[in-house]
């Protein structure tokens, strides 16, 4: 009896085995059968990073399904109903689509997602402005830049998150930046392009923050004078990569996941021609839209890793420009970040360790007479307020919630001595920290109590009611 149950035990292994491995050659076989890509009519080279117009959403655009297993057989247009539509991002079991689309040439740009299995379409966004650049989030929500006009942002394309049938809508940047091509890091955080738009235009970052809002950082600045124009992407082994523009064509860069300000790498350095999108296609490859001069279509090709070079081109069409490229897969979902939001609460707290603490020195190294002994608090259209900081250059403010400032540095006889930083907002009940202005962003704080904490935190604007932001805490 155990001989013969030895036997069927052995057979019930064997058999698990090959199921194994023919489900994992099936898997390897299939690793890039279908494809969804956005290609368009259009000219893609008059981008406006203000408006987005010929960049996050491009008129006479469609989205098409390539079967790379076939790929003699033709697209499957999955847009048919649609004037235009682009930006896809996929689900996380890959079943489902994203996308930026227009109805109707007279409509406003909105969100939808299709199913992928029976080519179903639902609207998510509703709004009278454009809305481009989604991207799906833990928890079954996703986020989205949506076009503002108004006294706190000025004009441009801010961020918001939702839950995807629409409901539960929710602002999470509040300065006057245009935000785009929006993709979610492992770590849960929202990677996306900002600029500056007012009070003058400034050269676009990346930035990374959580899904609510808060601790918005800088994650890669590029080169002097160039672009940034594609979504980032992040692979399995720590890299993001993306395209960078300088001044003659589109470069594929990659930077390290823990390092990305200082391990820029081109690795499309050497290739003729221009780069205008990049994606993950595997752990040795990527989907990457290339043309090799001016007087071509841009079309989707593999770029080998291992050998910074171009593969096999997996399609073109002389009709239409290619504009992204996305893998159709199940992923690993992101880390569902936990959110300190109270919306019951109107303020939020910025504490600065030493303001003379910058990027090129410390405040140790100052003379007396050249540092700064106080803060100005610059708002949109008026200065909210003066102060003065601490002995060793602390500041600890409680500041109305989501309303964007920028702080300068003066000297004892009122001269300027930095800035006006960036645009910061809190959003409620959220808690800043930084070591000094300007200073380098791996700059870890010193291992002391500022003064400025020992102290109540000073309330600004002045004029606010100060016993109802007290009441919220």
């Amino acid at each position: 009896m155990k001989k013969i149950n030895l036997k069927k035990a052995f057979l019930v292994l064997v058999l698990i085995g090959y199921l194994g491995f023919s489900l994992s050659s099936c898997e390897k076989k299939s690793s890039k059968r279908m494809i969804v890509i956005s290609e368009t009519t259009a000219d893609l080279q008059n981008r406006n990073y203000l408006t987005g117009d010929h960049w996050s959403y491009v008129p006479n655009s469609r989205l098409v399904l390539l079967d790379c297993d076939h790929p003699d057989k033709k697209v499957k247009v999955l847009t048919k109903d649609f004037y235009s539509a682009c930006s896809p991002d996929i689900s996380y079991d890959g079943r489902s689509v994203l996308f930026t689309g227009q109805k109707k040439q007279t409509d406003p740009w909105q969100i939808w997602e299709m199913n992928l299995e029976n080519l179903k379409v639902k609207q998510i966004t509703s709004s009278d402005n454009n809305c481009t650049d989604p991207a799906y989030l833990p928890g079954g929500r996703l986020v989205y830049s949506r076009y503002l006009k108004n006294d706190t942002v000025k004009e441009g394309y801010t961020l918001f998150t939702s839950n995807l049938n629409g409901s539960d809508i929710g602002q999470i940047t509040f300065n006057p930046h245009s935000y785009f091509a929006s993709t979610v890091l492992k770590d849960g955080r929202i990677l996306t392009i900002s600029r500056q738009n007012y009070p003058e235009q400034k050269q676009e970052v990346y930035i990374a923050l959580r899904p609510d809002g808060t601790k918005q950082k800088l994650f890669y600045r590029g080169e002097k004078e160039n672009r940034l124009n594609s979504r980032a992407h992040e692979s399995k082994h720590g890299k993001v990569f993306f395209i960078e523009q300088d001044q003659n064509k589109g470069n594929i860069i990659s930077v390290n996941y823990n390092r990305p300000l200082h391990s820029r790498t081109n690795i499309s350095a050497g290739i003729e021609g221009d780069f205008y999108n990049v994606n993950i296609l595997n752990d040795e490859k990527l989907l990457t839209v290339y043309r090799a001069s001016a007087e071509e279509a841009y079309s989707l090709f593999e770029f080998d890793l291992q050998k910074r070079d171009l593969g096999q081109q997996l399609y073109k069409d002389k009709e239409y420009n290619v504009m992204e490229a996305v893998w159709v897969h199940p992923y690993k979902r992101p880390r569902n970040l936990p959110s300190e939001l109270k919306m019951t609460v109107n303020s939020g707290i910025v504490v600065c360790q030493d303001i003379n603490f910058t990027d090129d020195y410390s405040s140790m190294e100052n003379s007396e007479d050249s540092k700064a002994v106080q803060i100005e608090i610059l708002g949109i259209n008026a200065p909210l307020g003066t102060v003065n900081v601490e002995k060793d250059g602390s500041f600890y403010l409680k500041m109305l919630a989501d309303t964007p400032f920028r702080i300068q540095t003066r000297d004892q006889e009122g001269k300027l001595v930095n800035g006006p930083g960036s645009w910061i907002y809190l959003r409620p009940n959220e808690r800043l920290g930084c070591v000094g202005c300007h200073e380098n962003n791996e700059q870890v704080p010193f291992n002391r109590q500022p003064l400025a904490v020992r102290k109540d935190p000073v309330i600004l604007p002045s004029q606010l009611n100060k016993i109802q932001i007290e009441k919220s805490h």
